[in-house]
């Protein structure tokens, strides 16, 4: 019986716990007053038969796409240069594939 108690009053906290009020929430940092609407990206959402493509862009130029095939991964395309090659990236930083030359077979 000892050691169920402590036990059970482990299992109660949470319980406990969700019944304080919540901190009201701080203002914003100096500076971060003007927010500037054209700087928050404005997504797109083009659905087709065998894919999702959401499609953002930041005053009106169009920078990444985010394809969502029916069967398989999603993947990015991205305009690193701003000049309309959109390049697949996988991941953060360039894409990395490392040459895969048969050396040796037995």
């Amino acid at each position: 019986m000892r050691r169920f108690l402590p036990l059970m009053l482990l299992v109660a906290l949470p319980v406990w716990a969700q019944n304080e009020p919540l901190p009201a929430v701080p203002p914003p940092p100096p500076g971060m007053e003007a927010f500037d609407a054209a700087l928050e990206p404005q997504v797109t959402i083009v659905k087709a038969e065998k894919e999702t493509r959401e499609e953002f862009r930041i005053k009106g130029k169009l920078y990444m796409v985010k394809v969502t095939p029916a069967v398989g991964p999603s993947y990015y395309l991205v305009d690193r240069l701003g000049d309309g090659n959109f390049i697949e990236a996988n991941g953060i930083g360039p894409a990395v594939k490392p040459p895969m030359w048969i050396l040796h077979s037995w």
